[in-house]
């Protein structure tokens, strides 16, 4: 903001000796903001009152039974709305004139009808366009800047008439063009509604006592109306950033976790084992000879000797878990609680680790591989399929496959087969011709070939492998689940170490069941 003080006032005739008894200063600066009397918050815009046109009336206090003179020019410069105003010959501009040359009135008011203007987001009121329709002598501006710069006047000595006057326009009363009455009519058209709006200052207003209250409440009528107006006006806003301490912040159940409960793709395809509860190592028996039968070699001639023999396949437990230590203010304190969301996790992440330990087991194990010369060629698929299903029903004697296992990104690959139609070779709803329906985007569960589609992210052997047909019964998984477990710490301090453990271990009973891409 520009400011602007008052010029020592100056008393001046005009060279005939008659008094000149007019005042200058500026009216509006532009581009400032300004309080309005109702709170209102408004900004001229540069130009945004006119130079020309009628001359705006002077009056005190925005009041228009108070006129005491007009506005004879008004020049628009960059700093605002300049002016220079005419007091009448009467006894109320002879008074204002007395307040002006004591500095008592020192500070003019606009009153203007906006015609073009708009809000801004703060509310204000940003007017490009007005009609200026009068200028008041007021003790506080709203605009600092808004003050009367001169005063040149007559000796106050002069009697003014016992009569009192009544003041009249100094414009001549010349008939109106028909150009001056239609731009008159646009210009009323333009904003048939829109109020004058008096760049008055917000006064402060201090508030009242409950016995002030009570008293102007009794009175009622407009005189309280207009009291409890002011009342809300003076109030002082409380926004939420002077409210801290009263702000709850809520918690959303229940916690977010991005580890799916339960994943174990391969575990679950391959099946899970009761495991023994004694003993570190236990025992699988499996068959490796199997005994000789064949055609009899003549009466009273010896039939073939066979032999059977059983291996002993140890299977060393692993014991998979963590601890956290959990004071007992978190466990008390914390809603949602905290206790439930930590093993909640812990048996998350158990999953996946046991199930990343069954992948590498898994992957380890497969000896017999086949080639897939593209995994986008339906063709290669079914080659690599149906050669694959002929090694194991060949070596593992007699068995088939049944399960498909692959990694992410082979199955991004067969979702993506299409025939020389375009079709889906695995589509959700198979047409007469599909070789499987092939699981959506949004699940695992489906088939290709006749195999069960198994989709695990944890298989990630070096050599881009990662595709595996075979028989689930070659693999087996043995698990004894501990779950979670809580003890006081030891230390002295209040709290507990949660545990969470579990027995877990794979092996590949029978490497003749798989068959893994080359």
């Amino acid at each position: 903001m520009i400011q602007l003080t008052a010029q020592q006032i100056t008393l001046d005739a005009s060279a005939d000796g008659e008094p000149t008894r007019q005042i200058t200063g500026l009216a509006v600066p532009w581009n400032v903001k300004a309080t309005l009397s109702g709170g209102e918050s408004v900004i001229f815009l540069e130009g945004s009152l006119p130079e020309n046109g009628p001359m705006p009336k002077l009056l005190e206090y925005h009041d228009d039974t108070r006129i005491i003179g007009r506005v004879t020019e008004r020049v628009s410069t960059a700093e605002g709305m300049m002016f220079v105003a005419k007091l009448s010959k009467t006894r109320a501009a002879d008074d204002a004139l007395a307040l002006l040359v004591d500095n008592a009135l020192d500070s003019v008011s606009v009153g203007a009808v906006p015609t073009k203007f708009k809000r801004l987001a703060d509310g204000t009121l940003e007017v490009s366009e007005a009609r200026f329709v009068e200028l008041s002598l007021v003790a506080q501006p709203a605009y600092e800047s808004a003050q009367v710069y001169s005063v040149a006047a007559s000796s106050l000595d002069e009697e003014a008439p016992d009569t009192e006057e009544i003041p009249e326009d100094s414009t001549p009363n010349q008939p109106a063009s028909e150009e001056d009455e239609m731009s008159e009519a646009i210009e009323a058209s333009a904003v048939p509604t829109a109020p004058i709006q008096y760049a008055a200052p917000k006064r402060e207003f201090k508030l009242p006592t409950i016995a002030e209250y009570m008293i102007k409440f009794a009175a009622g009528g407009s005189e309280f109306a207009e009291f409890n107006k002011r009342i809300v006006a003076a109030a002082p806003d409380v926004t939420s950033t002077d409210t801290p301490g009263i702000l709850p912040v809520p918690i959303i159940s229940p916690i977010y976790n991005s580890f799916v409960a339960n994943y174990r793709p391969l575990i679950t395809a391959m099946g899970v084992r009761q495991m023994p509860a004694s003993g570190k190592v236990f025992i699988r028996p499996k068959v490796v000879v199997n005994t000789t039968i064949g055609p009899s070699n003549g009466e009273l001639v010896p039939l073939d000797q066979g032999t059977f023999v059983v291996d002993d396949v140890q299977i060393t437990k692993a014991l998979y878990g963590g601890y956290v230590n959990l004071s007992e203010e978190a466990i008390d304190f914390t809603s949602p609680e905290v206790l439930g969301a930590l093993i909640d996790d812990m048996a998350r992440i158990y999953a996946n680790s046991t199930d990343v330990a069954a992948c590498a087991t898994f992957e380890a194990g497969v000896t017999q591989t086949e080639a897939l010369t593209s995994g986008s060629v339906p063709a290669d698929w079914v080659a690599f399929i149906y050669n694959s299903a002929e090694q194991i029903l060949t070596n593992s004697n007699g068995n088939l496959p049944n399960v498909l296992v692959m990694s992410p990104a082979y199955y991004a690959s067969l979702g993506a087969l299409v025939d020389d139609a375009g079709r889906p070779l695995f589509p959700n709803v198979g047409p007469q011709n599909a070789v499987g329906t092939g699981a959506s985007a949004s699940t695992f569960n489906g088939n290709a070939f006749g195999l069960s589609i198994v989709v695990d992210r944890n298989l990630v052997a070096a050599g881009g492998k990662n595709l595996y047909v075979g028989d689930s019964t070659g693999f087996e998984c043995w698990e004894q689940q501990r779950g979670a477990v809580s003890v006081e710490l030891s230390d002295g301090s209040l709290g507990r170490v949660i545990k969470f453990r579990g027995y877990f271990s794979s092996v590949m009973i029978d490497d003749t069941k798989f068959v893994g891409r080359a």
